[in-house]
């Protein structure tokens, strides 16, 4: 039994071994020679997992310690007898700091003292987007939540009789759970991006947010996305007139100069790069792993509720972690995207 594990996954060194040959291998060095006798990978968003790395060879099992699956190509895998499981939701807690300690920076740079008076809009209601809006009632926004695929799936069961929608009749006074895109852009103040990626199906997401959005907001000044690069036009961002935060980007690690420097908040793709979000990826990984091959690994204790803190308020998530410090290594050295991203100093969640 041999297992390729990324080496830049933390907190499981040892923790196989036991029970398989474990090879710890850097990103551009897991391809298809070094996969051709694996097992099994446990890989991040690096690790792109399709024909080209996995055609000829004998692996039957990918677990990816991340949130997302757009790096994994799903239909080869299901049609190659390949299970992949990921990590939803392991670091929620930590991309809803980042979004609240951007806003909060964003406010400072324009003078703006409480979130009264603020409409933020939520697109995707999540893991991510389900923490973020229950820290916004509690901070005082006004939230605005979109979500077509979970507005249809809750109308579907509800239509059943067998599911009550609450969730959105206790952010909104409207007692509407959900809004559509049109009027977010006609009434929010702020719009924070938390979807998947995807390029086709009833909803894509791909370039969700390009300049004909853009150009429909009536009173947005500030976009934010730590979802999925693609998902915001990077070329419009650079042309729209607003605010930007970013903590994913297309092109990566090659980002756009220009759109960096045009943005208030600008980091790695780390805003899931929390101690605690880490050691729950690693945790889903062995419990998928014994779950796969009925072993017994020990899983870790995590020191953190995946569901974020219970009470917040602004100022204390902004104390917890130094989000303009993140943006000023990356804006005086873009070169050391990877760098910076690969060797980050995975922060404490606010607790």
């Amino acid at each position: 039994m041999k297992i390729i594990v990324d080496s830049h996954i933390p907190h499981i060194r040892g923790l196989i071994e036991p029970r398989a040959e474990v090879i710890y291998l850097e990103p551009a060095d897991i391809t298809r020679e070094a996969v051709l006798d694996a097992d099994a990978l446990i890989v991040r968003t690096r690790t792109r997992c399709d024909s080209a790395l996995l055609y000829g060879s004998r692996v039957r099992f990918i677990g990816s310690a991340t949130i997302g699956t757009d790096h994994i190509d799903l239909d080869y895998c299901t049609s190659h007898g390949i299970t992949v499981r990921n990590a939803p939701g392991c670091n929620a807690p930590a991309v809803a700091q980042w979004v609240f300690c951007a806003i909060h920076a964003w406010m400072r740079v324009h003078g703006i003292t409480s979130p009264s008076g603020l409409t933020l809009g939520i697109v995707g209601v999540g893991h991510i987007g389900s923490i973020v809006a229950r820290w916004a009632r509690q901070l005082g926004f006004t939230i605005l939540l979109n979500d077509p695929p979970r507005e249809n799936r809750e109308n579907r069961e509800n239509r059943d009789g067998s599911f009550d929608v609450i969730f959105g009749r206790e952010l909104h006074q409207k007692n509407r759970p959900y809004f559509t895109l049109g009027e977010l852009q006609r009434e929010c103040d702020i719009i924070t991006f938390h979807t998947p990626l995807t390029r086709d199906g009833q909803w894509p997401t791909w370039h969700l947010c390009d300049q004909r959005f853009l150009d429909g907001l009536a009173r947005c000044r500030l976009i934010l996305d730590a979802a999925r690069g693609p998902i915001a036009d990077n070329a419009a961002l650079m042309r729209w007139h607003g605010d930007v935060g970013l903590d994913c980007w297309e092109n990566e690690p090659r980002i756009s100069r220009h759109l960096l420097e045009k943005c208030i908040v600008a980091t790695p793709h780390i805003a899931g790069y929390s101690a605690e979000g880490k050691q729950r990826g690693t945790a889903m990984m062995l419990e998928a792993l014994n779950d796969f091959y009925g072993w017994d690994i020990p899983i870790p204790t995590i020191p953190a509720p995946a569901t974020g803190a219970a009470q917040v308020t602004l100022d204390g998530i902004a104390a917890s972690y130094d989000i303009l410090a993140d943006t000023a290594a990356l804006k005086s050295d873009p070169a050391a995207f990877e760098s910076l991203r690969n060797h980050y100093h995975h922060r404490p969640e606010y607790q």
